[in-house]
């Protein structure tokens, strides 16, 4: 169904996480979807594809981007999730089109991350660690609310708990300089990324320039 969904993967909306993401309509509702693929070939894998979907299934917040469904089609495997019409906030911030946001606006967004934030922290049953916010991630609906989306390197802990130590991941210039000592994935990582998205959205500059002068090139 997905398949047909998408006609065959034609429309591209872009690359999320580890994989092409594509426009669909589904035959039965007419809800228009985003379809995620993920080939077994590619570094995420089928470790952090159930991940996504344990997560992102469970969780009811009006800042996450909801997850309709999932199948496996083939070698690849497919996450259906609410079209985001606007797509990331990233377009607005640098897309030549002409495309901006308002203060107004970009308050609202950053604001109504820092509330999904609180939830994945403190507020569902348990602790999530999303380890990739950004401003790619950060996509738009119709009404221009800021939404969280792709929580392929998310990882999981109880509250209270200690989190493991883990693989470096996430995105340049929004990792926190710590991360690369404990190697662990805590609230505190996501929170740093969130002020290095904050001064993004302010200022228009990507948090890394390496066109820039060596004293200018990285924003945070």
């Amino acid at each position: 169904e997905l398949y047909g969904a998408t006609k065959g993967f034609k429309e591209e909306l872009g690359e999320g996480g580890f994989g092409s993401v594509y426009k669909g309509v589904l035959s039965r509702s007419g809800i228009e979807v985003a379809v995620k693929r993920v080939s077994h070939g590619s570094k995420q894998g089928m470790r952090e594809f159930v991940v996504e979907i344990s997560s992102l299934g469970r969780m009811r917040h009006r800042i996450v981007v909801q997850l309709h469904g999932w199948c496996r089609r083939g070698d690849d495997l497919l996450l259906a999730y609410e079209f985001m019409p606007y797509g990331s906030i990233d377009n607005f911030l640098f897309d030549v089109k002409g495309r901006s946001l308002s203060w107004e606006q970009r308050f609202k967004i950053l604001k109504g991350i820092a509330s999904g934030l609180l939830y994945l922290h403190e507020e569902w049953e348990q602790v999530v660690a999303h380890r990739d916010v950004k401003a790619s991630n950060v996509l738009l609906d119709g009404d221009l609310n800021g939404r969280l989306g792709d929580f392929g390197l998310s990882r999981l802990y109880e509250h209270g708990a200690n989190p493991k130590t883990t693989q470096i991941v996430g995105s340049f210039g929004y990792m926190v300089p710590e991360f690369s000592r404990t190697w662990k994935s805590s609230t505190s990582a996501n929170v740093y990324s969130y002020g290095a998205l904050l001064l993004e959205v302010a200022y228009g500059r990507r948090p890394i320039e390496p066109e820039r002068h060596c004293e200018e090139m990285v924003l945070v």
